[in-house]
């Protein structure tokens, strides 16, 4: 008897198969890829056609708006500074960009800009406050955070303490990169100091000016004429409109503007004590007190 034969596979039919197979299934994709990008194309025209209808719709037409924190600048000027016109579509408005305005204006430390669905806009801005000129090449004006804003022109306020004796490179980095962008804006700067190091003088001075600036009548920074630096012997003060001499050297500035109010004091009580020209505190342990009225030599007073 002969062996039975198996039954061979039809391999060729199980290739057709698979070819057919590998064809629907790149046909597929190529159809999904194909209504993926036709939706895509399909949802941006519908968003581009959204956004045209609501950036110029009326509804969302600026009606107002609100300014908030102007001291030195009014309203008029922060809104022409910020380019921002009533009946703009406040949608429209690209807040950054305002924003960018606002703070390139030398007085506006920061700002804020927001809308108010429907029909409003809100800016909101911190104007420096200035402490101190500083006498430098030129005059500029020192914020409370030791920060120099601008130059000093004659529409800034001249009321302020003139401070005398100070370097470029006792300001450290972030107030020489101010003057430097003041001067000519593309100046390299490669060469200044790390951001934040600041120098004995300095610190010095920026202690009695928020010293001064708390402090009422004695020795407020409205009685501080002069600020003069000297790197050795310290901060030496011309105050009242008869600029007379108030020595403070280094440190222990609370305790020196006490002992200066109570010599003050000490001189309404008593008539005989004579009006001064220079008191110097530098050391506390020994206050000398020069009077106005000329005496003989060696008669300086001790207190």
């Amino acid at each position: 008897m002969g062996r039975k034969r198996k039954p061979r596979k039809n391999i060729r039919k199980g290739a057709k198969k698979k070819r057919r197979f590998a064809f629907l299934r790149r046909l597929a994709i190529g159809f999904y890829a194909i209504a993926g990008v036709a939706g895509l194309l399909a949802t941006s025209c519908m968003f581009l056609l959204v956004h045209d209808i609501i950036t110029q719709c009326d509804y969302f037409k600026a009606r107002h708006v609100k300014i908030e924190g102007g001291q030195r600048l009014n309203d008029r000027e922060i809104i022409a500074v910020a380019q921002v016109k009533k009946g703009e579509n406040i949608l429209a408005a690209n807040l950054a960009m305002i924003r960018k305005r606002l703070r390139s204006h030398p007085w506006i430390a920061e700002a804020e800009v927001r809308r108010e669905i429907p029909a409003g806009l809100h800016i909101r801005v911190d104007e420096h406050t200035p402490l101190a000129i500083v006498e430098l090449d030129r005059k500029y004006l020192l914020n409370e955070k030791g920060q120099i804003f601008k130059e000093w022109t004659a529409a800034d306020p001249a009321n302020l303490p003139l401070v005398r004796g100070l370097a470029l490179s006792d300001i450290g980095r972030a107030g020489q990169s101010e003057v430097a962008a003041i001067r000519q804006p593309k100046r390299s700067q490669e060469h200044l100091p790390p951001q934040g190091l600041l120098n004995r003088p300095f610190e010095a001075v920026m202690q009695v000016l928020l010293m001064g600036k708390q402090a009422r009548g004695m020795l407020s920074n409205r009685q501080i004429k002069h600020i003069l630096v000297d790197r050795e012997i310290g901060i030496t003060l011309k105050v009242f409109k008869q600029m007379k001499t108030v020595v403070l050297g280094y440190h222990n500035y609370p305790l020196k503007f006490r002992m200066f109010k109570n010599i003050l004091n000490y001189g309404k009580k008593r008539r005989s004590f004579p009006d001064f020209n220079r008191i110097d505190l530098n050391n506390v342990n020994r206050i000398v007190v020069n009077p106005v009225e000329p005496v003989p030599a060696g008669s300086h007073k001790e207190v």
